[in-house]
């Protein structure tokens, strides 16, 4: 099992490194604009997916979420809506800061906590169902990740 847990750690910080570079690339003045004609813009998706993977933490135990305030703007409600959030920059740094805390935590993890039941799985659902697990919450969370950067890459000029 040791191996395929390092299996999906290793899709998870592919994912991460694709998405971080691609935005690395990507200047503010790309973000701000839309990926398609009344789409998201550049500035939502990273927001977006900083939300997301913030979440992870108490959902998998980790603690508590480092930037509680991108809740509403990212993942609550739809880009445009009149809540902006954060700056680009403050995004950006967030974006690392969340994923750093999240790869040092992944790190502390043996096999049997990553079979564990999450957080907002009772134990009695987890019995009929324990592939309900927190690995299973990363796998889910790197297909949606690996969805946003193609989003993305339509900002390259």
């Amino acid at each position: 099992m040791k191996i395929l847990t390092k299996q999906v750690l290793d899709s998870w910080n592919i994912q991460i490194k694709s998405a971080q570079k691609l935005t690395d690339q990507l200047d503010d003045n790309q973000l701000e604009l839309e990926i398609a004609p009344n789409k998201n813009t550049g500035k939502y998706l990273p927001g977006h997916l900083i939300a997301v993977s913030n979440g992870m933490l108490p959902l998998l135990g980790l603690g508590e979420k480092h930037y509680p305030e991108l809740e509403i703007p990212f993942v609550r409600t739809p880009d445009k809506n009149g809540q902006d959030g954060p700056d680009i920059p403050t995004l950006r740094q967030n974006w690392k800061g969340i994923n750093q805390k999240l790869s040092d935590q992944f790190m502390l993890l043996n096999t049997s906590d990553w079979l564990a039941r999450h957080t907002t799985d009772t134990e009695g659902a987890f019995l009929k169902e324990p592939h309900r697990n927190k690995i299973n919450v990363v796998m889910s969370r790197t297909s949606h990740l690996a969805y946003h950067p193609g989003q993305l890459a339509m900002l390259r000029k």
